[in-house]
């Protein structure tokens, strides 16, 4: 599987900004991570195929939305960004019992 990011940027606070990612092969649930400088690597939102139920990390919970299409682009739109939010995000999906990672792309809010 591989994973080809997309959008990131730098915004003011209260700001939008919407990354892709774009999967080959037969990903399982994909979802974005995120590390913020000095911290460790945290889970934001993952949707899972199928029903595409969705789960969020309680800091992004009403401003960040995730979804997936049926070419297994997934896609987070993030609303009403605040300068916490500043980290390397991380496309990343499971499939035959890996973690594959995107390369990141950096999100930066002032």
């Amino acid at each position: 599987v591989q994973l080809v990011e997309s959008g990131g940027g730098s915004v003011q606070a209260g700001g939008s900004l919407r990354l892709s990612c774009q999967a080959s092969g037969k990903p399982g649930c994909m979802g974005w991570f995120r590390q913020r400088p000095g911290a460790e690597r945290e889970g934001v939102a993952a949707v899972f195929p199928g029903a595409g139920v969705t789960y969020y990390a309680d800091s992004v919970k009403g401003r960040f939305t995730i979804s997936r299409d049926a070419k297994n682009t997934i896609s987070l739109q993030m609303n009403s960004l605040k300068s916490d939010d500043t980290a390397l995000y991380y496309c990343a999906t499971n499939a035959a019992n890996f973690v594959f990672w995107g390369q990141g792309t950096q999100v930066t809010v002032s």
